[in-house]
C-alpha cells in the first residue's frame, strides 16, 4: 500500500510540480504551526514567572487607536494579560523566541524537503531573515487590531480566565502563522532554487 502511495504521489508530482510543492509547503507549515502552538504558551508561562512581565515593551508608535490611546507596532504593556496588562517583555520574548525556533526549523525543512534547493544556503538564509523581519513587523502591526479583542473575548466575555488566555494564545499564533503562510510561499519560490530543475 505504501509503495502504491509513493508511486501515486510521484506521478502527481511529475504532472503537477507546483501543486505538489504547495501541498508539501502546506503540510510543513502546518507542522511548524503546531510546534508554535505548543511552544508559545510554555515560553509565556516560564517568562511570566520573571520580572519581565512587569517590563513594558511598547515601540514603533504609528498613530492612535480609535479610543485615542497610542498604537504601537510592538505593544506589550506591563503586567499579565489576566490582570489587564499586555504581557510585557515576557510576552514579547515568548512570541519572538517561539517564532525564531519555528522559522529556523521551517527554513531547513522548506529548503531541503519542499523546494529541494541546492543554491547558496548563505544567500537564501540572508533573504529569509530579511523577509522574516519584514513579515514580523507587519504581523506585529496587524496584531494591534485583533490581539486585545481576541483575549477579551476568551478571557472576559466567555469567562474562561486562564484557559481563555491559552485559547487566545493559540488563535493569535494561528493568525500570525496564516499571515506568514501566504506571504512566505512566493518568497520561498524565489529564494530556494534547484539549479538542476
Amino acid at each position: 500500500m505504501l509503495t502504491g502511495l509513493k508511486k501515486g504521489w510521484k506521478s502527481f508530482a511529475d504532472r503537477h510540480p507546483a501543486m505538489a510543492q504547495f501541498i508539501i509547503f502546506f503540510m510543513v507549515s502546518n507542522g511548524v504551526t503546531v510546534l508554535q502552538m505548543i511552544l508559545m504558551p510554555v515560553f509565556r508561562n516560564v517568562f511570566e514567572m520573571t520580572a519581565l512581565v512587569n517590563t513594558s515593551f511598547q515601540i514603533g508608535r504609528i498613530g492612535s487607536n480609535l479610543d485615542g490611546s497610542p498604537y504601537y507596532i510592538f505593544n506589550y504593556g506591563a503586567g499579565t494579560l489576566s490582570m489587564g496588562g499586555g504581557g510585557g517583555l515576557a510576552y514579547f520574548l515568548a512570541v519572538e523566541i517561539t517564532m525564531a525556533i519555528a522559522q529556523v526549523i521551517n527554513f531547513f525543512l522548506q529548503r531541503n524537503v519542499t523546494f529541494k534547493a541546492n543554491n547558496s544556503i548563505f544567500k537564501a538564509a540572508v533573504w529569509y531573515v530579511i523577509a522574516y523581519v519584514i513579515i514580523t513587523i507587519g504581523a506585529a502591526a496587524l496584531q494591534g487590531l485583533y490581539k486585545a479583542p481576541v483575549y477579551d473575548l476568551f478571557m472576559n466575555r466567555l469567562h474562561l480566565g486562564r484557559s481563555g488566555e491559552t485559547m487566545a494564545d493559540v488563535i493569535t499564533m494561528l493568525i500570525n502563522s496564516a499571515v506568514s503562510f501566504w506571504v512566505f510561499f512566493p518568497i520561498f519560490r524565489i529564494i530556494f532554487k534547484n539549479k538542476e530543475a
